[in-house]
């Protein structure tokens, strides 16, 4: 699952050609206009009040550009930027010693952030909202609380899993966004910024078939383009024609809506053993081999996003628009 080409998480190979991709300011960022037009407000307003900005939340799917845009907004406030993660962070300890280490107006930003432990978590809070911590030094009968003031600075939260943010950690976010799907004309911008960045010469009608097979994902679209113009180099001339491009992702088998072999086990194991549904979650996963944790998380949301599955109280159903995908019939109801 780890190695599937549709995965929208960041896979190790791939970090060192992320950083060289991501824009440096709001103006070059393509996409999430609104979440865009409302930064670029509060981002002035901390400026001009010469202030720091309030904590934000971002959150959303992976691969939309969360951490490109919290380095963007340290980058728009001219201020240092340090970044780390929730599972990196296992005791108070460890955040103290992040936190003594920002300067004035600072950017920290935390990835993950529903995964920090706790006691981390409890400590953050004063962190937050009074720039201050207390933090104890020593076992037993030698413990003391010792307070440590800090500069003003701004926390960036990051996670895929809001519903899993204690309310009182959400509530002290000032700024809260949601980052959405791109749709496929921002994402052909995407692969045509990605491809003159890398030197590639791509047609617009290849760019629109990269970005029509992404699933609204950047990380998705960008994995894509580099391994369609392997097929340029090797079975072509090079250049990323629609040609090649349409002919490479059909051997990568992701199909014309963004579908690979995986999505395709799933669905059509639930036409064919369980005539489309309703069929239980932990059913499906015994039948086609796969955690039933792994296919709600990671399988799951896009299918509901484009409609062809559907959750139920009484399990998982597959719609009208899956039968069609596959030219079956739809059945009666």
């Amino acid at each position: 699952m780890d190695d599937r080409i549709l995965s929208s998480e960041s896979q190790s190979e791939e970090f060192d050609q992320e950083l060289s991709l991501r824009p440096q300011s709001l103006r070059e960022y393509i996409g999430q206009d609104k979440v865009k037009k409302n930064l670029q407000v509060f981002i002035e307003a901390a400026k001009m009040r010469s202030e720091s900005l309030d904590h934000v939340l971002l959150y959303g799917p992976p691969g939309l550009g969360k951490t490109t845009l919290a380095a963007i907004i340290a980058n728009e406030l001219g201020v240092g930027f340090k970044t780390t993660s929730g599972p990196a962070i296992e005791r108070p300890g460890d955040l103290a010693a992040v936190l003594t280490s920002l300067l004035p107006g600072d950017v920290l930003f935390i990835d993950e952030i529903h995964r920090l432990p706790r006691t981390v978590e409890e400590v953050l809070y004063p962190a937050m909202e009074d720039f201050f911590f207390d933090i104890v030094i020593g076992k037993d009968a030698t413990a003391r609380s010792v307070r440590i003031d800090l500069p003003p600075f701004t926390l960036i939260g990051a996670t895929t899993r809001a519903g899993l943010l204690s309310a009182p950690l959400r509530d002290r976010f000032g700024v809260l966004n949601r980052l959405e799907f791109y749709t496929v004309e921002q994402l052909a911008l995407i692969v045509k910024r990605t491809a003159e960045l890398f030197g590639m010469e791509i047609e617009k009608d290849a760019t629109l078939e990269v970005a029509r097979r992404s699933r609204g994902t950047p990380r998705i679209a960008n994995r894509l383009l580099r391994r369609v113009r392997d097929f340029a180099q090797v079975q072509g001339s090079g250049i990323i024609t629609f040609d090649i491009a349409k002919s490479s992702l059909i051997q990568m088998q992701v199909d014309e809506v963004g579908l690979d072999h995986i999505d395709h086990k799933l669905l059509l194991a639930i036409i064919e053993r369980f005539r489309g549904g309703p069929v239980g979650l932990d059913t499906i996963a015994a039948s086609i081999g796969e955690e039933s944790q792994t296919i709600e998380d990671v399988y799951e949301p896009y299918l509901l996003q484009i409609g062809f599955l559907q959750r139920t109280p009484r399990g998982r159903i597959v719609s009208d628009l899956t039968y069609k995908h596959f030219g079956l019939e739809v059945p009666k109801q």
